[in-house]
């Protein structure tokens, strides 16, 4: 069986798990790096000292994340061929992974993992024509860096214990390489400069007419905008949705802007209390350049991770923490 033929499974997982899900908590990838080979515990007919023990391996994985911090991952690892150095043949290993990884995030960007779980593997021992299937445990580590919501990499290794039986051979194999992951159903941030918003014509007043005095109730009006992850940038739909307010805010000279920014739990609190800042003042800045508002108006507030609205422990519920609330409360005119 040649190296090129072990590839085939990668090929086939990688474009079956392409259409297999879009919700967010899947994601598949591949990964490719080194392996080696010890403790060939007596077997191999006692030559130990007769292979070449570093090779290359590579496989592809799916994964579903439970929550924040736990996920099922799956996928076809092949783990390369210890050569022997004099002849021909070797002792080559090729299996399915089924782990349990457990996610810490330390960074906004950046995970730590562990990985613990079953190698459900095959060898096939050229030297002494002795092939065997079984089951061996594996556990791995690694950091994980997200360029965005769609797309991270990993550095990792994972150890393999006892590959093989003691007819064909038993060998511990390590692994350590590079891993590209795509998530599905994360919506990518785009942000989009500000069109320029024109002054609304001036609302003429009406002629006065002999009539008693007329209370208007004027009713609240508010807005949530959402955020993309780490971002404080306004897209082309957030500045849609603040057109109302800021005509509102036009229309009444009196009225008041509140503006509050929040994000989600990832992150330190110190750097999310300082983003939810940020994100308020960018809103609270595109309505006063663009409206012509004064700063006497508008109350500016950040709330970082204390105010959520939904559970963090969840993409869709992280999401609609990241937002900022902007309103102007409902108050009461007297008009002749």
């Amino acid at each position: 069986m040649t190296k090129l033929f072990k590839l085939l499974p990668v090929v086939l997982l990688v474009s079956g798990v392409s259409h297999a899900a879009t919700d967010n908590p899947w994601y598949a990838g591949a990964r490719v790096g080194g392996t080696n080979f010890d403790s060939f515990d007596g077997a191999l007919d006692g030559q130990e000292g007769a292979f070449e023990r570093d090779d290359w391996g590579g496989g592809a994985f799916i994964g579903y994340n439970y929550n924040s911090w736990f996920v099922v991952e799956g996928g076809y690892t092949y783990l390369g061929q210890a050569d022997a150095k004099q002849g021909s043949g070797g002792f080559e290993v090729h299996g399915l992974d089924i782990v349990g990884k457990f996610t810490w995030s330390v960074a906004p960007s950046i995970d730590i993992f562990g990985k613990a779980g079953g190698y459900l593997y095959d060898v096939d021992n050229s030297v002494n024509n002795k092939d065997d299937s079984g089951l061996s445990g594996t556990v791995g580590v690694g950091a994980e860096y997200f360029f965005n919501e769609d797309l991270s990499a990993r550095l990792e290794y994972q150890y393999y214990s006892q590959v093989g039986d003691t007819g064909p051979g038993e060998s511990d194999v390590h692994f350590y390489g590079l891993s590209l992951v795509y998530h599905w159903g994360a919506e990518a941030a785009v942000a989009i400069e500000p069109e320029p918003v024109v002054e609304p014509e001036p609302v003429p007043e009406p002629e006065p007419v002999p009539v008693e005095p007329e209370v208007i109730k004027i009713e609240a009006l508010s807005v949530a905008l959402p955020f993309a992850f780490d971002s404080n940038a306004l897209t082309q739909a957030d500045i849609e949705r603040l057109k109302p307010i800021g005509d509102r805010l036009v229309e009444y000279p009196d009225a008041k802007l509140y503006v509050i920014g929040h994000t989600d739990s990832r992150g330190s609190e110190a750097y999310n209390q300082k983003l939810s800042e940020e994100r308020a003042a960018v809103v609270a800045g595109y309505l006063g350049t663009y409206f012509g508002i004064e700063k006497e108006r508008v109350i500016i507030q950040g709330r970082g991770e204390t105010d959520p609205v939904a559970p963090n422990d969840t993409e869709e519920g992280r999401a609609k923490n990241r937002r900022v609330e902007a309103y102007t409360p409902g108050f009461e005119i007297t008009e002749q």
